[in-house]
């Protein structure tokens, strides 16, 4: 039975604490190589789920049956 799919939130918190992890810099290189890939998946994970998001968002928010763009942030 395949293990269920982490939600948006847990993602986020995992990669989180993964970061804090490598930041603090006491990390043998096996793990922070380990830790790395994990956190690129979950990072990978957290940007399809906030795209699949606003893709839902832009079909519900409609003027005149047309599409509404979401701006992009200076942030992303």
């Amino acid at each position: 039975m395949p293990a269920k799919e982490k939600t948006f939130e847990e993602s986020l918190n995992a990669l989180e604490e993964i970061v804090q992890r490598l930041e603090r810099g006491d990390v043998p290189l096996e793990e922070a190589l380990a830790a790395f890939q994990e956190g690129m998946a979950l990072s990978k994970q957290c940007q399809d789920t906030l795209e699949k998001a606003e893709k839902t968002l832009t079909k519900m928010m409609t003027e005149n049956n047309e599409e509404i763009v979401f701006e992009e942030s200076e942030e992303a």
